[in-house]
C-alpha cells in the first residue's frame, strides 16, 4: 500500500516549528522569577465561597490588565463569612503594553490555578508581572523581606574596568525620584527598579533603598544581580563585562534564543528533506506496483 503524504503536512509542519521558535524568542516576560504559597489554609466551611472569590479576583484581574498595569480587588459576597474575603492585586513592568500585560497576567493566573490548592495566598512573580492575594488585605503595608535575588557571573578584578562606576551611579539613580517605575542606562549599565503601586511615595522609596543595600551586599562584584523584597525590586545587568566573566560559557537570553532558532531551522530541513524522499520512494513504489 502507497504511503501518501498530504501536501500541506509540510507546511503545518513548518508553520508549528517557527510558533515554537518565535515563543521562545518572547517567553522572557513569562519566564518564573518566584511564587509561594500561605501556609495557612481555608477552612471546609468557607471553601466554596472562598474558591469563588479567588476566581472572581483571577477573571477580574485578566480583564482589568487590558487596559492598566495595576489595579488591586478585594472580593466579598454579601452575607458571607468574613474569612472568606480576598483581596489581591495585579502589577505589571511599567515599560510593558496593555496587550502583554494582559498576556502575562493570563500566564500567572494559569498557572496560580494550580500553585497554591487550600492556600487562603498566594504569590507569582514573573518577568513581566506579579499577581497576589490573600484573605487578610496587605494594601499599602511596606514589607522588605527578600522573596529572591540571584548574582551574575563574578568579575575577575572589578579594578580592570571603569564599570564600577557605571554601577554605582546607575543604582544611585535608581535610589532616588519618586517613580513607581524606574529605568537608567549608564554607559555599559542597564538598571530598573519597580514598586508595587499599592505603596505611599514615601514607602516605595524606603523599599528600593533596601533593596539596592542588600544588592550591593549580595553581589558586590557582580556583572549583574536581581534583588526581590515582597514590594519592590532592584536589577542590573552590566552588558560590557562579559569580558571579564569568570565563566566563558555565560550566554545572555539572546544567544540563547538564536542557538534555538538555529537548531529548529535546521530540523526543519532535515524533516523536509526526509519528508520529500519519503514520498519519492512512494511514488516509486507506487508505479512498479503498477506495472
Amino acid at each position: 500500500m502507497a504511503l501518501l503524504l498530504h501536501p500541506s503536512l509540510l507546511i503545518h509542519l513548518i508553520t508549528a516549528v517557527f510558533s515554537l521558535a518565535i515563543s521562545s524568542s518572547t517567553s522572557s516576560v513569562d519566564s518564573f522569577v518566584y511564587g509561594g504559597c500561605s501556609s495557612q489554609k481555608y477552612s471546609e466551611i468557607i471553601k466554596f465561597n472562598y474558591e469563588s472569590n479567588v476566581k472572581s479576583f483571577l477573571d477580574n484581574i485578566v480583564y482589568s490588565s487590558s487596559f492598566t498595569l495595576f489595579n488591586k480587588f478585594t472580593i466579598s459576597k454579601p452575607g458571607s463569612d468574613p474569612t472568606a474575603t480576598v483581596s489581591g492585586l495585579f502589577q505589571c513592568r511599567g515599560d510593558l503594553t496593555n496587550l502583554n500585560c494582559r498576556n502575562c497576567v493570563a500566564r500567572s493566573v494559569a498557572e496560580l490555578g494550580t500553585l497554591c490548592p487550600g492556600s487562603t495566598g498566594a504569590a507569582l512573580q514573573l518577568e513581566g508581572c506579579l499577581v497576589k492575594y490573600d484573605n487578610v488585605s496587605f494594601f499599602g503595608v511596606e514589607d522588605k523581606d527578600v522573596t529572591t535575588h540571584k548574582c551574575g557571573p563574578v568579575i575577575h578584578d572589578s579594578g580592570d574596568y571603569s564599570d564600577d562606576s557605571d554601577r554605582e551611579s546607575a543604582l544611585s539613580y535608581l535610589g532616588t525620584g519618586q517613580q513607581f517605575f524606574r529605568v537608567i542606562d549608564y554607559g555599559n549599565v542597564k538598571g530598573m527598579a519597580q514598586c508595587v503601586q499599592d505603596l505611599s511615595v514615601d514607602q516605595c522609596q524606603d523599599c528600593i533603598s533596601e533593596a539596592i543595600r542588600r544588592l550591593k551586599i549580595e553581589c558586590p562584584s557582580s556583572a549583574s544581580g536581581d534583588m526581590f523584597l515582597v514590594k519592590c525590586y532592584v536589577r542590573f545587568y552590566d552588558s560590557g563585562a562579559r569580558r571579564y566573566s569568570n565563566n566563558d560559557d555565560d550566554n545572555d537570553d539572546e544567544d540563547e534564543v538564536q542557538k534555538t532558532i538555529a537548531l529548529l531551522v535546521g530540523l526543519i530541513a532535515g524533516v523536509a528533506f526526509l519528508i520529500v524522499f519519503i514520498s519519492a520512494l512512494s511514488k516509486f513504489f507506487e508505479k512498479k506496483g503498477s506495472k
